[in-house]
Order: C-alpha cells, then sequence, then structure tokens
C-alpha cells in the first residue's frame, strides 16, 4: 500500500472531497469482530489509526482532541472525582482525565481488539494509562453499560467513531437519557460531534436529541489537522447552565493547581472553544 486515501464523510457518498496519506508502512491491518482496523506509518504523522476507512488518531496531531475532550468538563467541573469514558480505545482520553486529580475513570470500549493493538503498537497514545490503578477498564458495549449500571459519574466522556456502525447508538437520545441518569448533581456530558462543515446534521441532531433531556446544550470547538474540514465540534451538556460561561479567569486557577502541561488547552482556549461562529451556531437552530 503506498496511500492511504480518506473519502470524507458519508461512507459510500462523498462530497467530492477526500485526503491522501503516504503510507510508509503498514503496521496491523485486520478485521476485528465490530470493524475494519488499520495502523499504518506515514511521513509527517507517524503512525495513524483507522476504523472503517475512517481516521481515528494520528500520533503527531492527536492532543489537540485528547486535550479538548477531556480538559475542558473537567476543568469546567471543578472537583471531579468519578469520570465515566465511553469509546476511547486508543487510551488518549483515558491519559488525560488521569492527569486530574480523580478518584476513579472507568472506560467502556466494546472493541477489545483497538485496545490491545494501541497498546502495542501506539504506546504514546495511552502513556501508560491502562496500568493507572484508577482506570477501570470494562470491555461492554457503552449502551448496555449506561443503562444498566447503578454508579454514578460527576463526567461522562464519548469518545465515540462517527454514527456509523457500532458507534451509532451512541448518538440516540435513549442513550442521551441514560447518560443522564448516570450523572451526579451538576454533571456533564460531552461528545465527539464531527465537522460541521461536512457533518451539520450530526450537529444539529445531537443538538435536538441532548435538549430535549438537558437544561444547557451547546457545542465547543477543537481544529485536529488530520480530522479534514476545519473546526470539529463537541457536543455539551449539563443542567447547570453556569459551568459552560465560566471565563479565563475562573479556570485559570484550576489549570495552575493541576500542574501538568498541554499542548493546545488553556484556560484561555477553554474560553473562547465556546464561541460559535454564526454558521455553526445556525445549526443549533
Amino acid at each position: 500500500m503506498k496511500y492511504f486515501n480518506e473519502v470524507l464523510h458519508d461512507g459510500a457518498v462523498s462530497h467530492g472531497y477526500a485526503q491522501r496519506f503516504e503510507v510508509s508502512r503498514v503496521v496491523y491491518r485486520n478485521k476485528t469482530d465490530f470493524q475494519d482496523l488499520i495502523i499504518f506509518e506515514t511521513p509527517h504523522f507517524g503512525r495513524v489509526l483507522a476504523l472503517d476507512g475512517i481516521i481515528q488518531t494520528t500520533e503527531r496531531d492527536e492532543f489537540a482532541y485528547h486535550e479538548m475532550l477531556a480538559h475542558v468538563p473537567l476543568f469546567a467541573h471543578g472537583e471531579p472525582a468519578r469520570v465515566l469514558i465511553i469509546g476511547g480505545g486508543d487510551g488518549g482520553v483515558l491519559r488525560e482525565v488521569l492527569r486530574h486529580d480523580v478518584e476513579t475513570a472507568t472506560m467502556v470500549e466494546i472493541d477489545r481488539t483497538v485496545v490491545d493493538l494501541c497498546r502495542e503498537y501506539m504506546p504514546g497514545l495511552s502513556d501508560g494509562a491502562f496500568d493507572d490503578p484508577r482506570a477501570d477498564l470494562l470491555i461492554t458495549d457503552g449502551l448496555k453499560f449506561v443503562a444498566e449500571t447503578q454508579q454514578t459519574f460527576d463526567v461522562i466522556i464519548v469518545d465515540s467513531t462517527d454514527p456509523v456502525g457500532p458507534g451509532e447508538v451512541l448518538f440516540s437520545e435513549a442513550f442521551y437519557a441514560d447518560c443522564k441518569k448516570r450523572l451526579t448533581p451538576g454533571g456533564i456530558l460531552v461528545t465527539q460531534n464531527g465537522v460541521p462543515s461536512f457533518q451539520g446534521d450530526e450537529v444539529t441532531n445531537s443538538y435536538r436529541r441532548l435538549s430535549s433531556q438537558f437544561a444547557d446544550v451547546s457545542f465547543y470547538l477543537t481544529v485536529v489537522p488530520s480530522y479534514v474540514g476545519g473546526f470539529m465540534a463537541l457536543g455539551w451538556a449539563t443542567d447547570d447552565a453556569a459551568l459552560r460561561v465560566q471565563t479565563q479567569a475562573d479556570i485559570a486557577p484550576r489549570f495552575e493547581g493541576a500542574g501538568f502541561a498541554t499542548r493546545y488547552y488553556t484556560p484561555a482556549v477553554h474560553a473562547a472553544a465556546f464561541a460559535l461562529p454564526p454558521f455553526i451556531a445556525e445549526l443549533l437552530k
């Protein structure tokens, strides 16, 4: 394989737009019980993970996604003790969550093969997080877990694939309703919601479904170069509207007290990420 081509973003029906990665070497490729998985090396992005032909993460720019998905809700909450991660088999979100002083980080991933292969071939993504005694890895269906567990969490992070294949149910109103039941008072749910330039319906549909369950629903933004199409939207849902409008000055003492360095996230970026350009804000109407 000389090149890996990703056609964006609707499976067999594209927008006439694609990206191509030069492949130095295919590290691993096979079908798991749930999806087609490939890990390959590139000259610029390092090792890259793709599932069902869609780029999931690269060694070069993963921090822009994982830091924002984890640190925005955790620093906004202020005192998160119990965190639930749905998906995220590569371990990047778990790594960032465990940089906080949390009691437990429960991770529910449906596909053990993703976890095992990322630990073997892309170990920097998790950076030892799976061996942290605070981490509790469960290999099961995230939809089933939130419907049946009696545990509650301060923050729930849904690090899912796009709403196709095994990730589709994680964008349903029933799933969001069960997440709401699993949150403590003042808890926060955040979700992966695609690239609005190409996946506007994903933002609109998630906004409507989340709004039926939560008092305050919006999106915040990050930019991940390998997620082609510009801004990436991350969903935000809570019943405490004050959490979303905290300023840089509100967040800064918590960030400084945490005592770790970041490559994308800062208190200033945190506050600014909730400012939506009009073309994205329109999708919420």
